[in-house]
């Protein structure tokens, strides 16, 4: 079978290399064609337009399109819904809202094109280890994509499939998100709570290492965790701001939509935004309340 891939960043051209690697043609377009370029030596096609993509692929075709979400996903699918046939197909495996995805599937449909929102997961390490795939959209179009899906996934029967219709792909990712940001949290605030123990000098980097194997907390975000400390064990090159992809953001708002209680979800987002203040008026007010009613001492500004 073969592919067109919209957007060669690193982790769809990654995929783009994984899906060449399991026999099927991959024709590859991005912007910026020293990418494309790149990735052609390593065993892709390489197209100089969305246009020319769309015409490298024998009908009926499918295109993936791995673009950051927002603008720029709206732009390609609305360029691919000129340029591609009815009974062709989009594949949106960015970030993308759920709600969005319904939109796109709706407009794509009353042109008989095909949409599919695949929810993915895997990150820069999908090329190797393989990635998970959460695919919203029509039963058919699904079972054509299928061998696909099968080179992209951990093994031809597991990590991936079909979880509901075109939405429901975005939707499972962004919950699966808001999840792993609660995961990162309780790791982070534990590891914080080891480090500050300082009569004991515990190495952060050999409990991560013992954690791996047995404990009931293992995983691969602690696999990724204790390579970070074994790399920077005092990570003291890196500073405390942690971005969100939004993805985190739209699950505590399903939440508050669906009166689901989802504690400790939404306090990891709320860490996230706390992380990118430096000095914050609310912690300046908080000590200045404490001065005001009990005579606290406060750090005055230099």
């Amino acid at each position: 079978m073969e592919l067109g891939m919209v957007g060669l960043g690193r982790m769809g051209g990654n995929m783009a290399l994984r899906i060449s690697k399991g026999g099927h043609n991959v024709v590859g377009y991005d912007p910026n064609q020293q990418v494309v370029q790149d990735y052609v030596k390593q065993g892709i096609s390489g197209a100089s337009s969305l246009e020319d993509l769309v015409g490298q692929l024998s009908a009926p075709r499918a295109v993936w399109s791995m673009v950051p979400s927002g603008d720029v996903t709206e732009a390609t699918v609305n360029r691919l819904s000129e340029l591609l046939s009815p009974g062709d197909m989009v594949i949106d495996g960015g970030n993308s809202y759920y709600k969005d995805s319904m939109r796109r599937a709706a407009v794509l449909g009353e042109k008989d094109i095909y949409f599919m929102d695949s929810g993915t997961s895997g990150g820069i390490w999908g090329v190797t280890e393989g990635y998970s795939l959460m695919v919203g959209g029509d039963p058919a179009a699904f079972n054509r994509l299928e061998p696909i899906l099968q080179t992209l996934a951990t093994a031809v029967d597991k990590g991936y499939g079909r979880v509901g219709p075109a939405g429901a792909g975005h939707f499972v990712k962004m919950v699966h998100n808001g999840i792993e940001y609660g995961m990162m949290q309780a790791y982070a605030e534990g590891f914080e709570i080891m480090e500050a123990k300082k009569e004991f000098n515990l190495d952060m980097a050999d409990i991560a290492e013992i954690w791996r194997y047995g404990s009931v907390v293992r995983s691969w975000l602690l696999d990724l965790t204790a390579a970070a400390l074994q790399e920077e064990p005092d990570l003291a090159s890196l500073q405390a701001y942690v971005d969100d992809s939004g993805e985190g953001r739209w699950t505590v708002q399903e939440s508050v939509d669906l009166a689901v209680p989802a504690p400790v979800i939404s306090a990891s987002l709320q860490a996230r935004f706390r992380s990118r203040q430096e000095n914050s008026f609310g912690a300046r007010l908080l000590a200045a309340m404490r001065n005001q009613f009990g005579g606290h001492a406060v750090r005055r500004a230099e």
